[in-house]
C-alpha cells in the first residue's frame, strides 16, 4: 500500500457493529462497518468480555482489505466512558485502559475504542489515541445542578460528532465554531441535544443516563417516582434498570421495533399507535432544541440534525418545522465521526498538536 501520509485506523464501536476506517491523511481509503449479530454478542456476559472477539474482527476486516497492520501509522479508537474530560486528544494509557476495562465510570460500547485501538498498537509499537470522548465537560456550572445533591448533572454525549458537525456548519456559514451559537441535536440509537455557546457545549440532555426524549432504544427522561414504584414492584436489580433505560426503552418498548424505516411504513399506512409514538418523538426532540435555545437566551445562529435518523427525510422535515422559528435547520447526514478521530490523530502524528495525558 503506497502512501504520502501517516496512515490512520478509526476505530468506533457500537452496540451491533464496529466501524473502521483507514486514512491516508485526510483522504479516505476505505470505510467499513463489521457487523456483530445478537447471536455472536450474546456468547458474552458484558460488553467488556468482547474485546478481544471484536479485535479479531477488525483483523480480519484489515486482512480483507489486503492491509497488514504494520503499514499503520497511528491507531485511534472513539473515546468510552471516563472521568470528565476536556476537548482533544488522549494519547491511551494504562491507567485510562484499567479504567475503562473496569467500568469505573459506566459501561458502554465506547468504552472498547480504547482498548481495541491499543491492542492494534501494541503489536506493531505504534501508539494508541483517543479523540473527544464522550465525556467531555464544558458545563456551566449552573448546568450541573439538579434537584438532589447525591445525584448532579453529568456531561456525557455525543461530543465527537456534535463538535465535528457544528464546525462543518461553522465552515459552511463561512464562520469559526468559536464565534457561533449552535443547538446540535444527534439522533441515533441514542440521542443528544446540547448548546454549543462559542465553541463549548455549555449543556445537553445526558440521553444514556435517562435525559432528553426517548429514541428508537431509550426511554429518555421518565416520570420518576412512577419508574420507582416499577422498579420496586419488578424487583429489578441496577443492571436489569440499566437495560431498560439504554437498550429497551423507547419506540422499542412503545411499538416492538426499534427500526424506523418500518415505522415510517406503518405511519404510511395510517397506523394510529405508530404515528402518536412517532409524532411523541419529535415533539420531544423539538422540546429538547427549544429548551437548549433557552440555555443559549435565545442567540442561536443554527440548528443542526446529525446521527443516523437524520437520514430520515420525513422525520426530519416534521422535526424542522416545529422548530425552524428558532433559527435556520441545518441537517448533516454524513456521519463524520470517522474523519474526526482521523483528523485528531493527524494531528499529532504530524506534529501539530500535542496529546492530552489522562
Amino acid at each position: 500500500m503506497t502512501k504520502d501520509a501517516p496512515n490512520i485506523l478509526v476505530i468506533n464501536p457500537g452496540s451491533t457493529s464496529t466501524k473502521i476506517a483507514l486514512f491516508c491523511g485526510e483522504r479516505v481509503v476505505f470505510d467499513d462497518e463489521v457487523r456483530h449479530s445478537r447471536k455472536e454478542l450474546d456468547r458474552f456476559h458484558g460488553i467488556m468480555d468482547q474485546g478481544q472477539f471484536r479485535r479479531e474482527q477488525v483483523t480480519e476486516a484489515l486482512a480483507a482489505r489486503g492491509v497488514a497492520l504494520d503499514e499503520i501509522d497511528g491507531f485511534v479508537g472513539r473515546g468510552g466512558l471516563l472521568r470528565p474530560v476536556p476537548s482533544g486528544v488522549f494519547k491511551v494509557n494504562r491507567k485510562m485502559l484499567t479504567e475503562l476495562r473496569n467500568c469505573k465510570h459506566g459501561e458502554h460500547a465506547s468504552n472498547l475504542g480504547a482498548i481495541i485501538a491499543d491492542g492494534l498498537a501494541r503489536q506493531t509499537g505504534q501508539a494508541a489515541y483517543i479523540a473527544d470522548p464522550v465525556v467531555v465537560d464544558e458545563f456551566d456550572d449552573v448546568a450541573r445542578v439538579s434537584g438532589h445533591p447525591a445525584v448532579p448533572r453529568r456531561s456525557i454525549f455525543h461530543a465527537l460528532g456534535q463538535k465535528a458537525v457544528a464546525r462543518k456548519v461553522a465552515a459552511k456559514l463561512g464562520k469559526r465554531y468559536e464565534r457561533l451559537n449552535l443547538v446540535v441535536a444527534f439522533l441515533g440509537g441514542g440521542g443528544t441535544v446540547g448548546a454549543h455557546r462559542k465553541g463549548k457545549v455549555v449543556d445537553v440532555t445526558n440521553g444514556l443516563e435517562g435525559e432528553g426524549a426517548f429514541t428508537p432504544e431509550r426511554t429518555g427522561a421518565l416520570p420518576l417516582l412512577p419508574f420507582v414504584k416499577y422498579i420496586l414492584g419488578k424487583k429489578l436489580k441496577c443492571g436489569d434498570v440499566a437495560k431498560i433505560v439504554t437498550r429497551e426503552g423507547g419506540a422499542l418498548a412503545l411499538l416492538g421495533t426499534n427500526d424506523l424505516r418500518y415505522i415510517e411504513q406503518k405511519v404510511a399506512a395510517g397506523n394510529k399507535r405508530y404515528t402518536l409514538v412517532r409524532d411523541a418523538f419529535i415533539y420531544q426532540i423539538a422540546k429538547d432544541i427549544g429548551s437548549m435555545a433557552t440555555v443559549l437566551a435565545g442567540k442561536v445562529d443554527a440548528i443542526v440534525v446529525t446521527g443516523g435518523i437524520a437520514n430520515n427525510k420525513a422525520l426530519v422535515r416534521d422535526l424542522a418545522k416545529r422548530v425552524r422559528f428558532i433559527a435556520p435547520v441545518h441537517v448533516m447526514v454524513k456521519n463524520s465521526e470517522m474523519e474526526a478521530l482521523a483528523s485528531s490523530a493527524l494531528g499529532v502524528l504530524t506534529g501539530k498538536t500535542r496529546a492530552k495525558v489522562y
